[in-house]
């Protein structure tokens, strides 16, 4: 690309504390449970950012470099009191009026926008040479937006009606969320139970959406017994391997591919320990898994340090603290959007109302992006691409990233990043072509 990344000028930056090591004593988790809260939640988040070289912290003065991109944290407020959704804005100091539609980054369950650090280089890399904008948002009651109430009036078995208040209390933040940004179309990037909301949002507000990138997403699979199979993001590790050659990109997905990964979760689940059920009933019953942490208190700490070394030991050591520092902090918020849960899944993790089912009704491309190594259930992308295509929608695609588990985009960015710039710069028919003659 034509416009490039000027190198880091974080040394210029305000100095930042370093994460301190993952607990694994008492007296260190004590330590850091007490440390925790909003000003070590936006320090750890900032470390994150700072890896971006067009990254600015709020109290910089604007950076005077060349660089076709700049990026700036912002809370935007919405017009409910003390609602705000935590905001990065990766914007082209050179806008084209022929852009395409900015990408909207959106996070998983419990997580947040900083879980994206080794994809924004090149969103930002593509940003910069379309002459658009990247966003990364945390959803409201998730990550660092506001930890407002979240309460369901429905009653328990009106499961339209669950379902559609807990869903609302997400999209419609979104959608405000557009409205204050001026943006009148989006390209979404969603993940996990992000891609789900992604997909809602774009059934409710079809005219500004202009693209579905679907991330291993939650909810699609309407079958009760599948093979999705929620403890494993509490248990599986990261890949070692995840500096992954050419050779290694995304997979055009096939029925053969699909076989290989449903194969490997069967035995999987197979193989579940009384301890890994038990985590999967909690889970099936509307427990929020943080709820769990938050509740052992000076213990938090270490039980996210065991989470995270394992989870994420294909990263750096420094990559590795940083990110547990970044999901205690987020972990150990006010609880808000995690009790949506068991309103939008039901036990074995399918979606009450299936993405499967309702997917037919978009008009407008949808990409399906699933790991070798997923725990979601890819025979619902199948299913959803088959529905699309009777519905007349052929610009759909699904893709297996080599190398990667859940967090695909985390775990083998190489590939997930050349795919991102592809579907963005809508040439992802010539790489699904390409794609398939590897699969």
């Amino acid at each position: 690309m034509s416009a490039s990344i000027p190198a880091s000028t974080s040394s210029a930056f305000l100095p930042l504390p370093p994460a301190k090591d993952i607990p694994v004593t008492f007296t260190a988790s004590l330590k850091s449970w007490w440390a925790a809260g909003d000003k070590q939640g936006n320090a750890s988040e900032e470390r994150l950012l700072r890896r971006l070289p067009f990254f600015q912290p709020e109290r910089m003065a604007s950076s005077t470099n060349d660089s076709p991109v700049i990026a700036l944290r912002e809370r935007v407020q919405l017009a409910a009191p003390k609602h705000f959704l935590n905001t990065l804005s990766i914007k082209s100091t050179n806008p084209s009026p022929t852009a395409p539609p900015p990408a909207v980054v959106l996070h998983g369950y419990g997580a947040g926008l900083g879980f994206f650090f080794r994809n924004f280089p090149a969103l930002a890399q593509w940003a910069g040479h379309r002459g658009t904008d990247v966003f990364a948002v945390d959803w409201l009651g998730m990550g660092r937006s506001a930890r407002v109430p979240f309460t369901i009036k429905a009653k328990r078995d009106d499961i339209s009606g669950r379902v559609n208040e807990a869903e609302s209390f997400f999209v419609e933040s979104l959608e405000e969320w557009r409205i204050k940004m001026g943006l009148e179309k989006m390209t979404l990037i969603g993940h996990s139970l992000g891609a789900y909301f992604s997909a809602v949002y774009a059934l409710r507000y079809p005219t500004r959406v202009h693209k579905l990138i679907l991330l291993s997403p939650a909810g699609v699979p309407h079958d009760p017994n599948n093979l999705t199979a929620p403890s494993r993001e509490l248990t599986d590790e990261g890949d070692s391997r995840s500096i992954i050659s050419a050779s290694h990109s995304a997979v055009a997905a096939s029925t053969a591919g699909v076989h290989k990964i449903r194969e490997e979760q069967k035995a999987i689940k197979e193989k579940e320990s009384r301890s890994r059920r038990l985590l999967t009933y909690l889970w099936e019953e509307g427990w929020s898994p943080f709820q769990v942490v938050r509740s052992t208190l000076f213990w938090s700490p270490m039980l996210v340090g065991k989470y995270s070394s394992r989870r994420f030991s294909g990263l750096t050591e420094e990559e590795t603290r940083d990110m547990h520092d970044y999901i205690l902090n987020i972990t150990l918020s006010k609880g808000s959007g995690e009790y949506c849960i068991s309103h939008i899944l039901a036990p074995y993790a399918h979606a009450r109302m299936p993405l499967v089912d309702r997917i037919a009704a978009l008009k407008l491309p949808v990409t399906f992006i699933y790991g070798e190594h997923d725990w979601m259930d890819p025979q619902g992308g199948l299913q959803s691409l088959e529905n699309l295509r009777k519905a007349g929608n052929y610009r759909s695609r699904m893709y297996n990233i080599p190398y990667a588990g859940h967090h695909v985009y985390l775990d083998n960015p190489t590939a997930v990043n050349e795919l991102l710039v592809a579907e963005l710069d809508d040439a992802g028919e010539q790489l699904y072509l390409f794609a398939a003659s590897r699969s």
